[in-house]
């Protein structure tokens, strides 16, 4: 007869994620996850499979949680540029959550381990796709309302944000103030503005 489960598995693998989040794959061990998930190293076996396999659904996860929150920005925003706003902000600050590690698991992982692990460098990169269709969408709600410059096509805007966007979060997993990422975010939401 097969056992239940003692456990829920997204609270599992949001502690996974974390750990990951907070110290990289590399440096994350089995018994690093054994201990910080508290459940037992079969189970984790069983039910996530091996350490490559937990981390891609820690990214997947992650991943899934950043995109419904940032919907829920989008979706509360009155004009495109308090949109734009929000989600640099989102991107230096983090959700608010102080438990959460600074900086973004995505791009700490891409950075890590994208060029030598085919996985990772597929999953980063079609998240970093969808940031930059996220904010060609909100260019192009900019642009039609008049907020946004149509000095240049969105999708070239939105590449250039993604790509800020990309650099404010990996610098603020270092000990820049944040300060100084935001008014680097605020330069560059300005020169899309009228």
């Amino acid at each position: 007869m097969a056992r239940t489960k003692e456990f829920d598995e997204n609270v599992v693998l949001d502690k996974a994620m974390k750990l990951f989040w907070e110290q990289g794959y590399e440096k994350t061990s089995m018994t690093d996850l054994v201990e910080h998930m508290g459940i037992h190293r079969r189970s984790l076996y069983d039910t996530f499979g091996d350490k490559h396999t937990l981390f891609l659904k820690a990214i997947d996860r992650f991943r899934t949680k950043v995109n419904t929150e940032l919907a829920g920005v989008v979706k509360g925003s009155e004009t495109a540029v308090d949109a734009l706003q929000l989600i640099i902000s989102y991107m230096i600050y983090g959700n608010g959550d102080k438990e959460s590690p600074s900086g973004c698991l995505m791009v700490n992982s891409a950075v890590e381990l994208a060029m030598r692990d085919i996985d990772v460098d597929s999953k980063a990169t079609e998240s970093f796709t969808l940031a930059e269709q996220l904010f060609k969408d909100i260019i192009l709600w900019g642009q039609k309302n008049g907020e946004l410059t149509l000095d240049y096509d969105a999708g070239v805007l939105a590449a250039h944000l993604n790509a800020v966007g990309i650099g404010l979060r990996a610098m603020a997993r270092t000990s820049i103030p944040k300060e100084n990422l935001q008014r680097t975010a605020n330069i560059s939401i300005k020169l899309l503005t009228k």
